[in-house]
C-alpha cells in the first residue's frame, strides 16, 4: 500500500508538472496527519523529483500549550528528517478581535502571509500544502450551502501562485494508512471535532450521511465536479477578460465602457452564425447575458478599493441601469464602488471618500498605479511609504553571515556588493524581466504575474526594486539570481513590506 501511494503521488505530480528539478519546496506542516503524510511522501520522492525540501510551521496560538506542542512536534520531525525548519507565530485571536474579522479567515491570511515571506526571502520557490480530496469535497459542499456560482464550485485550486497542493486527488484515510504503515504518529486538533463549526459539521455529519445513504463515491464525485467547474470558470473568465481589454478603458480608479459594446456587439460576436433576419433564440440570449454579467464583475473588480460582496442582484441592477438608466444618475455598490451612466457609456469608479478611508485603515486599491522612488542606502536603513498601495517598504543593511539568523522571515535578501546605483522602488513597467535562474535569460514579469494569477489591473502597480535599471526584486518572487546571496556574501540588503 505504501509503495503504491508513493508511486501514485509521483505520477500525479509528474502529470500536473507542478514543479521542476531544482525547486526549493517548503512543506507546510501543521502536525496533523495530512501534512505529516505529505512531508514524508515528498521526502521519499525528493531524489526522483530533484527538489530541495524544507519544513514550515505557523503557530496560530489558538490552543495554548497544545499549539506550542504542535510546533515542537513539527520541529522535531524536521530535525529527524534532517530538513531546514522555518517557523513563525502570531496571536491570531487578538488580531481577529482587533480587525473584527472572522477567526478562521484571519488565521488563513496570517498563515499564507508567512508562506509568501518565505518565498520572497528566497527560502523557497514553492510551498506544498496538504489539502486532500476530502477537503475539496467539504469546501464544495460549504460553498453550495452558503450559495455559490461556478467559481465557488471550483473549490480549492491545485496550484495558486507559489502554493501547490499535490494531494487533492487522494483520500484522507489512505494517508493515515500510509502513516500507520510507517509507524509515524501525528497530532490531533480537537477543534476539528467541534461541530458548532460548519466545516466540522460537514466533515463529521453531512459527508458520512451522504456516503452511507446516498452515494458511496460522493467525495470523488464532488472532486470531479470541482475540476470541471474550474476549467469552465477559467475559460469563461478569459473570454470576458479579452472582451474587457479590447472594449473598456481602465484608468486610475475608473473603468469606462460604451453601452453599445456591452450590450449589442457581444451578441453579434457570440452568434455570428445567426442569420441577419433571425433574432437570437432564448438560449443564446441567456448565454449573452451570462457573459455580460461576467464583464461587469471584472470591471468592478478592477476599481473596487475595499472588500464588499457583489451579488447577482447587484449585477442585474447594473445591466438594467445600462439599458434604461438616466444620464447622470448614480448607483452605489458594496466595496466603495459607484456606477454612473454618462451619455452612451457606463462609468464605474471607486468612491473617493471610501478609497481614502480604506487606505487610511491599511487597505490597498487594485487599480492601475504609477510611482517611482529613488532609494538612498547610505544610512543603513530607509523607509519608503507608498500611499497608492497602502504599504511602506523598509530597506535595511545587515552583516552576513554573522547576523544571518536575524534575516529569517525578515523579507527579500539581496547581496549588497552585487547592487549598483541608482536604486529605485517603482511600479512594474512594460518590458520588465526577472532572471530567477543563474543560467538563461530573464522571464517577462508580465508573464510571471500571469502565472500566479495576478489580474491585469494589479500588474501596473506591482512593486519592483531595480539596481542600475535591472529588476533585482519583485513582490511575490525570489530575488533575481544575479543578486541572490551566496557563500561569498558579506552583507545583504533586506526588503520588507509593512501595511500602514
Amino acid at each position: 500500500m505504501r509503495a503504491t501511494l508513493v508511486q501514485r503521488v509521483l505520477h500525479s505530480i509528474n502529470i500536473q508538472k507542478i514543479f521542476k528539478s531544482g525547486d526549493r519546496v517548503c512543506v507546510a506542516v501543521s502536525g496533523g496527519a495530512d501534512s505529516v503524510a505529505l512531508l514524508l511522501l515528498l521526502s521519499e520522492l525528493r531524489g526522483k523529483l530533484g527538489m530541495v525540501l524544507s519544513v514550515a510551521h505557523f503557530n496560530h496560538k489558538l490552543r495554548g500549550k497544545a499549539s506550542d506542542a504542535d510546533e515542537a512536534f513539527v520541529r522535531k520531525l524536521a530535525k529527524r528528517l534532517e530538513l531546514p525548519f522555518h517557523s513563525d507565530r502570531a496571536d491570531v485571536a487578538a488580531q481577529a478581535k482587533r480587525e473584527r474579522a472572522n477567526l478562521e479567515d484571519t488565521a488563513r491570511r496570517a498563515r499564507y502571509s508567512f508562506f509568501a515571506r518565505l518565498v520572497s526571502c528566497g527560502h523557497a520557490t514553492r510551498i506544498a500544502v496538504a489539502h486532500t480530496a476530502d477537503d475539496q469535497a467539504e469546501t464544495v459542499l460549504a460553498h453550495i450551502l452558503r450559495g455559490t456560482g461556478l467559481a465557488g464550485l471550483g473549490g480549492i485550486m491545485p496550484v495558486s501562485g507559489h502554493i501547490f497542493r499535490p494531494l487533492l486527488q487522494f483520500r484522507r484515510e489512505e494517508l493515515r494508512a500510509y502513516l500507520r504503515a510507517r509507524k509515524q504518529t501525528w497530532r490531533e486538533d480537537a477543534t476539528n471535532r467541534d461541530t458548532t463549526r460548519m466545516r466540522a459539521r460537514i466533515r463529521k455529519i453531512l459527508l458520512p450521511l451522504l456516503e452511507k445513504k446516498f452515494q458511496p463515491a460522493v467525495v470523488e464525485h464532488l472532486s470531479t465536479l470541482a475540476s470541471i467547474a474550474r476549467d469552465d470558470e477559467d475559460c469563461l473568465k478569459r473570454i470576458a477578460e479579452r472582451f474587457v481589454v479590447s472594449c473598456a478603458e481602465i484608468a486610475k480608479g475608473t473603468a469606462k465602457i460604451a453601452i453599445a459594446d456591452l450590450l449589442s456587439p457581444l451578441e453579434e460576436n457570440l452568434f455570428a452564425h445567426t442569420a441577419h433576419t433571425e433574432e437570437p433564440n432564448q438560449a443564446e440570449q441567456n448565454s449573452a447575458e451570462a457573459l455580460r454579467k461576467r464583464i461587469v464583475r471584472q470591471l468592478i473588480a478592477a476599481v473596487k478599493p475595499r472588500p464588499g460582496q457583489l451579488t447577482a442582484a447587484h449585477t442585474a441592477k447594473i445591466l438594467d441601469f445600462a439599458r434604461s438608466g438616466e444620464n447622470g444618475k448614480l448607483l452605489q455598490l458594496p466595496g466603495g464602488v459607484e456606477v454612473r451612466r454618462e451619455r452612451d457609456s457606463l462609468v464605474i469608479r471607486a468612491n473617493a471618500e471610501s478609497s481614502a478611508k480604506f487606505a487610511a485603515a491599511g487597505g490597498s486599491q487594485t487599480t492601475n498605479l504609477d510611482f517611482s522612488h529613488k532609494i538612498d542606502l547610505s544610512s543603513g536603513e530607509t523607509r519608503v511609504r507608498i500611499p497608492e498601495l497602502g504599504y511602506s517598504f523598509r530597506f535595511t543593511m545587515i552583516d552576513w553571515p554573522s547576523k544571518r539568523r536575524e534575516t529569517i522571515g525578515a523579507g527579500a535578501l539581496l547581496d549588497r556588493d552585487r547592487l549598483r546605483e541608482p536604486f529605485v522602488l517603482r511600479n512594474r513597467q512594460g518590458g520588465d524581466a526577472l532572471r530567477l535562474t543563474t543560467f538563461g535569460n530573464g522571464r517577462k514579469l508580465k508573464r510571471l504575474l500571469n502565472d500566479i494569477h495576478v489580474s491585469r489591473w494589479e500588474r501596473q502597480g506591482w512593486p519592483v526594486f531595480t539596481s542600475a535599471g535591472v529588476v533585482a526584486w519583485a513582490r511575490g518572487f525570489p530575488v533575481a539570481a544575479e543578486f541572490a546571496p551566496g557563500d561569498e556574501t558579506r552583507a545583504v540588503l533586506v526588503i520588507a513590506e509593512e501595511k500602514f
